[in-house]
């Protein structure tokens, strides 16, 4: 005789298994922990911009992806020969401009006879004659927080000598440079 197989509220209900809602609380804690370690990571690492003009010859060429470390400047200050990215006098609507730190907060710049000097030394990171010396002629001593910033090719560069830029603030410092992506036979690698 076959047996009926119709409802029945008489069958048992299966237990949960601990162990399983454990693995699976592990694993959306895992999914949830790198979610926002990418997240973090992008927003101060993935940030990039490309360089515009030759004023960064021969260290960053025209066109050259750049990518911006933000969070370096959260715990320490920019130091001489950070290349840093800034918008000039904050303005929003201006490019990101890459150059050079020379002169930070305290230091007294000035540019005699082409040479640019750092607190009465010639500054190591301009080997070219500089033919126009701007704002730095009579010398400027940095106020807190002010850098001064240069191109590399500092006579195709306009930088902190223009008047219409000046001392960069601290506030309109991005970031550091710290990785390009290839321009030609550069190839990628990090910032010097």
């Amino acid at each position: 005789m076959a047996r009926n197989r119709g409802l029945s509220f008489y069958r048992r209900k299966k237990k949960i298994n601990s162990a399983i809602i454990r693995e699976i609380f592990s694993w959306i804690f895992g999914i949830g922990v790198s979610v926002f370690l990418a997240a973090v990571l992008v927003f101060f690492l993935g940030m990039s911009t490309n360089v515009v003009g030759v004023s960064m010859e021969p260290t960053l060429y025209n066109g050259q992806q750049v990518f911006i470390n933000r969070f370096s400047y959260v715990l320490s200050s920019p130091q001489r020969g950070h290349v840093v990215i800034f918008l000039p006098n904050g303005n929003e609507n201006a490019h990101y401009y890459v150059k050079r730190v020379v002169g930070v907060p305290g230091d007294y710049v000035q540019i005699m006879d082409g040479v640019l000097y750092v607190n009465g030394m010639e500054s190591e990171w301009n080997t070219d004659k500089i033919l126009d010396s701007g704002i730095a002629e009579a010398g400027i001593t940095l106020a807190s927080g002010e850098y001064f910033c240069v191109g590399d090719n500092i006579n195709n560069s306009e930088d902190s000598r223009s008047a219409n830029i000046g001392p960069v603030n601290e506030g309109d410092i991005i970031g550091k440079a710290w990785f390009h992506m290839s321009a030609g036979d550069d190839g990628i690698g990090f910032v010097k």
